[in-house]
C-alpha cells in the first residue's frame, strides 16, 4: 500500500483510521496532531510503520515537512464542536478554515496525490427534507458548519485549479470506542455510555426526539479506505458518509437501558443553539462511486462501544 498522512491522527476517528491503515498493510503512516482535542493514549498499542509528530496544522512549515513522501492525506484534524464554535468562534475558524487551507497548500507543494477530507453533514442545516442528498443547497446554522463547508469549497478549488485529487466525506454522527466523554462538547452517545455505566440519568437537550444518522466509526474507516482506492473519476466530489438510518436520542437511551437491564428515565433541558432537528444520509452516491457498504447496525455499534467504555470505566473506577 501507499504512504499515508493522517491529520488529527490521535483523535477519536483519526486513531481508528490509523489502525485501519496499518491493518490493511500501509507501508508508512504519519500522524500529525497537536493534541488539542486528540490524546496520545488513543494510539497506545498500535504497532507497525507509524510516525507520530506533534504538529499543529496551523504551522505551515512543520506541516509541509511532515507531508514529504505521503501519497494520500486524510484530513481529520478539526475543532469538531457546534457549541464550541458558537461560544468561541475564533480558534474554531483558525483550525477548521486556515488549517485546512494549509493542508491543501502543503499537499500541493509536497506532491501528494490525493486528499480525503472529513467534511460534516452540519453543512445541510435544518432543512426538513430527509434524507439529505449532496445536491441539496447548503444552509449552515453554526460557525462550525460554515467552516467545514468552506473546507469542501477549498477542496473543490484545489481539484479544479491544481489537479489535486480530492474527496470530501460528509460525516454524520460518528460514534465508537475512544470518543472522549470528558468534555462539555462531547458527542451525545459518549455521554450516554458513561451515564449508563455510572447508573445516572443523562440530560437530553430538547425533547429527545431529535434524530441522527448515527454511524459506527469502523464503517467510517472503511469508507475512508475505499475513498483512498477509488478511481480518479470519483474525485472532486462530496459524498455522504452516513449509514442511511435515523435514530432519536430517546431511542438511543432506551436501547442502552435495555442492554444494561436498568430503568433510568432521562432528564430534559433546553434545546442548544445551532442544533439540527433531524439528520439522515442518502448514501446513493457513496455506494455507487466509492463502494460504501456499512457493516454495523446501530445496535451492533452501540454494544461494541459500550463494551469498550466498560473496560475503560472499570479501570478508572
Amino acid at each position: 500500500m501507499s504512504s499515508f498522512l493522517v491529520t488529527g491522527g490521535a483523535g477519536f476517528i483519526g486513531s481508528a483510521l490509523v489502525r485501519g491503515l496499518i491493518a490493511k498493510g500501509a507501508s508508512r503512516v504519519t500522524v500529525v496532531d497537536n493534541l488539542l482535542t486528540g490524546h496520545a493514549r488513543n494510539l497506545e498499542g498500535v504497532s507497525g510503520p507509524l510516525d507520530v509528530l506533534h504538529v499543529d496544522i496551523r504551522d505551515y512549515d512543520a506541516l509541509l515537512a511532515a507531508m514529504q513522501g505521503a501519497q494520500v492525506v486524510f484530513h481529520e484534524a478539526a475543532i469538531p464542536s457546534v457549541p464550541r464554535s458558537i461560544d468561541d468562534p475564533v480558534p474554531s475558524h483558525d483550525v477548521n478554515v486556515n488549517g485546512t487551507f494549509n493542508v491543501l497548500r502543503a499537499a500541493k507543494e509536497a506532491g501528494v496525490r490525493r486528499v480525503i477530507y472529513a467534511a460534516s453533514s452540519s453543512a445541510y442545516g435544518d432543512t426538513p427534507v430527509l434524507p439529505k442528498v449532496e445536491t441539496m443547497p447548503s444552509n449552515p446554522k453554526s460557525p462550525y458548519a460554515a467552516q467545514k463547508l468552506m473546507g469542501e469549497y477549498y477542496l473543490s478549488c484545489w481539484h479544479g485549479c491544481f489537479g489535486l485529487e480530492t474527496i470530501s466525506l460528509r460525516y454524520f454522527n460518528v460514534f465508537g470506542p475512544r470518543q472522549d466523554p470528558g468534555s462539555a462538547y462531547s458527542g451525545v452517545l459518549s455521554l450516554f455510555m458513561t451515564a449508563i455505566l455510572e447508573r445516572r440519568t443523562p440530560t437530553i437537550f430538547g425533547d429527545g426526539e431529535t434524530s441522527r444518522d448515527f454511524t459506527y466509526v469502523e464503517d467510517v474507516v472503511g469508507l475512508n479506505l475505499k475513498a483512498a482506492d477509488a478511481p480518479a473519476s470519483a474525485c472532486g466530489q462530496v459524498y455522504n458518509a452516513g449509514n442511511g438510518g435515523r435514530i432519536t436520542l430517546n431511542q438511543a437511551w432506551d436501547l442502552l437501558q435495555e442492554i444494561e437491564g436498568v430503568v433510568l428515565p432521562a432528564k430534559y433541558g433546553p434545546t442548544r443553539a445551532g442544533d439540527v432537528k433531524d439528520s439522515q444520509a442518502d448514501t446513493t452516491l457513496a455506494v455507487q462511486y466509492l463502494g460504501h457498504a456499512p457493516q454495523y447496525t446501530f445496535e451492533q455499534g452501540m454494544r461494541a462501544t459500550l463494551e469498550w467504555y466498560r473496560g475503560v470505566w472499570k479501570k478508572s473506577a
